[in-house]
């Protein structure tokens, strides 16, 4: 826990503070530029807002800024903590809009706990925000609050805390009261929790064809009934006349039990008393009113959902909130209204029965998830929500009367969504979902070092892999000790001591068997155990580990050269390859080969794009490749030139399914309008390529170090393609994140391996 706890400061504290900046997004850099930016040049967009003051969504950034305002006084489960201490929760919802949504935020923290001076202090900020998300404060003043705001300004206003909840939730009782068969307007719905959450829910519900008097709502003192004198306004709405006392006997024959209040309250019994076919939406976090597996175990016609990313059924506000600003700012909406919201709703629960994309079912190691009790609602990487949600809530605003822009063309509408998101830039979540699914045996061949140590807890912690250790048992004990790292009862080997000396007999026999016509003698073979990168290699092709990770601290020479001589290359091969994977804005970009093959010959490059393409596909991406040189399609003739067009033509006629074209230079490449421009007959001219095969390595090599630090490029990498088992090398000073994402490729890479032997 200290540890974790450890983490998570050092995440928010380390290279530059908190977690969102403000980028430009137009030049810069030559006093003209500046001139136009600011002064003089700025004076004309303000003299046309002044004109009409929609100009302002022309000419600023307003129409893409949401607000993500708060007073602390309710903060996820830590309660009124203040202005200042909410900030890092507002500036983590503000990533959140980003990445799922690309809007852009503004985290405001309001040192104001009175109503009326924060109403007064947002109104007098918000022609700054297209619109004003309200996060964390505290009932009842927070529906004081936004229904205030929602009368007094004429942009998108949302308090997720009370309409997110009820919106995941709306679409997940649709679904499971369709697979039970039951109708809305005749079950038996119990709440337990009656602040903001729980209050927007049955209102929401209400809206959705509940029968109110079928609604029972129970606070901290029981059932929230009529003849009790300590109810607010907001309670009163749903106090029922029934004679009933505590949430036990509200569950008795009840079809729907929704909590939103602390873990471990509901009893098995309590669940069993329940109607027939009961459906549990059980959303305290991190502990759910009752356990998961308590609850199936105690009914098993139950259909269950928590807020756990571990169970089934995860009712996660990530997978409302952004789209529903999304759509809302994108037609200008002047409010988010009730049609929104149940449009929100019954667009998520669509969602769920359509055919489920590959990349969710991978990120999930699930063969076919599909409609049914486990799947009711939609999990939250699946990247069509934003195409799906944003528009549904843009057209309700367009037929309720709240939107200033109106889209005709709803096509061109998605494929901008799809565009601006780069929506292949969840990849790397969706490989490390697969990992946890089947966590692999990983040794670490470098664990007498504090970073290999702090990655190991780490993807121990996360379920991705099972850490073994290779090196000096008492330094490792020290560094554990002076790095506070808890690896339990992670296994370390010395693959040095006397302890493992038969172990190490017998991997040098089996490794002098295999290199025995390759200048090896038994002695040498023996000898070689003694250092880690043979030891671990042969734990790998032995069956006692999965995958291994080494580099850190040797040249990758030294450190690729074991595996190479112990796995050897898959059949139909003769080389590897090395591949990075660039994780840009624009989505990722395979680079290859960047650390193997040096001058590579027509043949090779042949094998390297085939070598990529597979494992780009194994990333559920489809390759679209280019061969890159110095000359576009002939238009320089020379022996290197020549290398990359005979592969081109070779991959054309013994490869026709495969998307790649060359030689062409990387600006042509990247750039879809010069590409078609200039040469339309390309394949690569419809749509960007998202792989990049380099004539050789030192353009490869220095390519992707161009990018990792001038590009503002996250690299992945190096890949090893093309070994019969999985082993990747660190880049020599790599950071623990770039040390946990190497684990994370070598598990997915484990995994299909053993998939396809």
């Amino acid at each position: 826990m200290e540890n974790k706890k450890q983490e998570a400061l050092d995440y928010h504290s380390q290279g530059k503070p908190g977690k969102i900046e403000v980028v430009p997004t137009k030049p810069y850099s030559t006093q003209r530029d500046l001139s136009l930016a600011y002064s003089p040049g700025v004076a004309e967009p303000c003299l046309e807002i002044e004109k009409d003051v929609e100009n302002v969504y022309k000419y600023t950034a307003k129409g893409n800024l949401v607000a993500v305002i708060s007073n602390g006084t309710a903060v996820l489960g830590l309660g009124n903590i203040g202005a200042e201490a909410s900030k890092p929760v507002m500036e983590g919802k503000g990533l959140l809009f980003k990445i799922f949504a690309d809007i852009d935020v503004f985290d405001i923290e309001v040192n104001a706990e009175d109503p009326e001076l924060f109403i007064q202090t947002v109104k007098a900020i918000a022609p700054t925000f297209g619109g004003i998300n309200l996060e964390d404060i505290k009932a009842p003043e927070c529906f004081e609050i936004e229904t205030r705001l929602k009368e007094e300004l004429n942009i998108p206003i949302m308090h997720d805390d009370q309409h997110g909840t009820a919106i995941i939730t709306g679409a997940a009782l649709i679904n499971a009261l369709e697979l039970v068969k039951k109708k809305i307007e005749e079950v038996r719905i119990v709440f337990n929790g009656a602040g903001a959450s729980a209050i927007s829910c049955a209102k929401l519900y209400l809206a959705l064809g509940a029968n109110k008097e079928n609604l029972i709502m129970c606070d901290s003192t029981g059932v929230i009934r009529k003849d009790r004198a300590d109810l607010d306004a907001q309670k009163s709405v749903f106090a029922t006349h029934r004679n009933l006392n505590k949430l036990s006997d509200a569950l008795k024959d009840a079809d729907v039990f929704v909590g939103l209040s602390k873990g471990n309250i509901v009893s098995k019994e309590m669940i069993q008393s329940m109607a027939a076919k009961p459906v549990v939406f059980a959303l305290a976090n991190p502990a759910p009113e009752i356990p998961y597996a308590d609850a199936i175990e105690a009914r098993k016609d139950i259909i269950m959902a928590t807020g756990r990313s571990d169970h089934p059924n995860q009712v996660n506000n990530v997978l409302g909130f952004p789209f529903i600003f999304r759509g809302a700012l994108d037609v200008r909406a002047t409010t988010i209204n009730e049609a929104m919201k149940l449009a929100a709703v019954k667009a998520i629960a669509a969602l769920a029965k359509q055919p489920v994309p590959d990349a969710v079912n991978l990120a999930y190691a699930e063969k076919n998830l599909s409609f049914g009790p486990h799947y009711i609602i939609p999990k939250p990487i699946d990247s069509r929500l934003i195409y799906e949600v944003a528009p549904a809530v843009a057209k309700a605003a367009i037929e309720s009367g709240v939107a200033k822009k109106i889209i005709t063309d709803w096509d061109a509408y998605e494929t901008e969504l799809r565009n601006r998101m780069g929506l292949d830039n969840k990849l790397m979540k969706n490989v490390a979902a697969k990992a946890r699914q089947n966590p692999q045996r990983v040794v670490f061949a470098e664990a007498d070092h504090y970073k290999i140590l702090k990655a190991a807890f780490q993807v121990k912690e996360d379920g991705i892999a099972i850490p073994i250790l290779l090196g000096d048992p008492e330094k490792i004990k020290s560094l554990i000790k002076e790095f506070n790292i808890n690896l339990g009862d992670t296994q370390i080997i010395d693959c040095r001591s006397e302890a493992e000396k038969e172990r190490r007999h017998r991997y040098g026999d089996l490794f002098f068997d295999k290199r025995k016509r390759r200048g090896y003698t038994n002695f040498e073979a023996r000898k070689a155990m003694h250092e880690r990168n043979y030891f671990g290699a042969m734990m790998v092709e032995t069956g006692e580990a999965d995958a291994l990770i080494s580099g850190l601290t040797r040249k990758y020479p030294d450190t690729i050269r074991p595996a190479l001589e112990i796995f050897g290359i898959k059949e139909g091969f003769t080389r590897g390859a090395g591949m990075y994977l660039m994780m840009t804005k624009k989505g990722p970009i395979f680079f290859a080969d960047t650390t193997l093959n040096i001058s590579p010959t027509t043949e090779e490059l042949v094998q390297i794009t085939l070598l990529t393409a597979e494992s780009v596909r194994k990333f559920n991406i489809t390759p679209r490749i280019a061969m890159l040189s110095y000359s576009n399609f002939g238009s320089s003739e020379n022996a290197n030139t020549r290398t990359v067009r005979d592969a081109v033509a070779y991959l054309h006629k013994h490869h026709p399914d495969l998307i790649v074209d060359g030689e062409m230079q990387a600006n042509f490449a990247l750039n879809k309008e010069l590409l078609s421009e200039k040469f339309p007959f390309s394949p690569l001219a419809k749509e960007r390529p998202n792989t990049l095969i380099f004539p050789n390595l030192e353009s490869g090599n220095i390519a992707y170090k161009l990018m990792q630090e001038l590009g503002g490029s996250e690299a992945i990498g190096p890949i090893l393609l093309g070994l019969k088992k999985s082993a990747h090398i660190l880049q020599i000073g790599s950071s623990v994140r770039e040390i946990v994402n190497m684990v994370t490729i070598a598990v997915a890479d484990a995994i299909d391996k053993k998939e396809n032997h």
